[in-house]
């Protein structure tokens, strides 16, 4: 399963996803607890600044049974994780 993750509000959140038909589900993490807890967080923002919570962009592999198998997050907000790279990692975890 594909999702995304945003700290934005419902209301936010619903919109971006009507306008641009996005085809997976959009998560809420609105106090920015699972972006902590997965150590993603980007904390070039102080609290009280309006990118505060933002995560590092990234990509996690979460198995069926709800166990994160990999995390691939870059610093910045421009670059994204190479998608080779998590493909290979995966397919390396499926076929030891």
């Amino acid at each position: 399963m594909v999702a995304g993750m945003t700290y934005d509000k419902t209301d936010v959140l619903a919109e971006f996803h009507g306008k641009e038909g996005l085809g997976y589900p959009m998560l809420q993490d609105v106090d920015v607890a699972l972006v902590n807890a997965l150590g993603i967080r980007n904390e070039d923002y102080d609290e009280g600044h309006r990118a505060y919570g933002i995560p590092h962009p990234g990509v996690l592999w979460v198995d069926g049974e709800g166990v994160i198998r990999a995390k691939f997050a870059i610093e910045g907000y421009r670059a994204r994780p190479p998608f080779e790279a998590l493909f290979n990692h995966i397919v390396a975890q499926i076929n030891p």
